[in-house]
């Protein structure tokens, strides 16, 4: 009896791991969601545990939303940073800012204190809104150790379970509509959207109206 149901915890075992194995996509696999689709609507908590809703949101104006991958990330500290310096410039152009991450509530604060945000900085628990916006990706094991022993991420501890998932860097601007209005997509993670794509695409928008 004792054999059958260790047999039986090793094939489940095993049918979990082909699963995981399935839902992970390499950072080449992840597409992201494209410019003219519906935006996924979703609710998320900041570093202070406050509500934030996309869908409230974008009743004020368009929304910036970026992807980042934690504060651990000296290309994700420096991109923030120079939002934070022209967030003035992207909130008298009607938007609001927001960027999203796996990392708990309790590290956002670290964010914050890298970048000098003054803007949203949310937590994805589970990774379901990068998930919606199909920018979740796995990194590779030599990845996993550079952020985790050299940079000093300690995914398994910031995130909400040990998968070690991560976002595409990605920017989305959301209309009033509800819809993609623009993005910046690269599984580079070198490359991010600039201050002068944002405001060109915010101007467009107000164009459009």
């Amino acid at each position: 009896m004792r054999k059958k149901n260790l047999i039986t915890s090793l094939i489940l075992i095993f049918m979990m791991s082909i699963l995981n194995a399935q839902t992970e996509k390499s950072a080449d696999e992840v597409h992201g969601i494209e410019v003219g689709t519906k935006a996924p609507m979703f609710t998320a908590i900041d570093a202070d545990s406050s509500q934030f809703s996309l869908e409230e949101a974008i009743r004020s104006g368009p929304v910036v939303m970026i992807f980042y991958r934690g504060f651990w990330c000296p290309v994700c500290n420096k991109h923030l940073g120079s939002i934070q310096d022209s967030l003035k410039m992207i909130e008298e152009a009607g938007a609001t800012v927001v960027a999203v991450s796996p990392e708990k509530p309790e590290y956002l604060d670290k964010m914050t204190d890298k970048t000098g945000a003054q803007f949203t900085l949310l937590y994805d628990e589970g990774y379901k809104i990068a998930d919606a916006y199909d920018v979740t990706f796995k990194p590779g094991a030599m990845q996993l150790f550079t952020y985790n022993v050299m940079l000093g991420a300690k995914l398994k501890e910031t995130h909400s379970d040990d998968s070690q998932r991560l976002p595409i860097p990605a920017t989305y601007i959301v209309d009033q509509n509800g819809s993609i209005a623009w993005r910046q997509f690269d599984p580079d993670y070198k490359e991010r959207s600039t201050v002068n794509g944002i405001l060109k695409a915010l101007s467009s928008i107000r164009k459009s109206k």
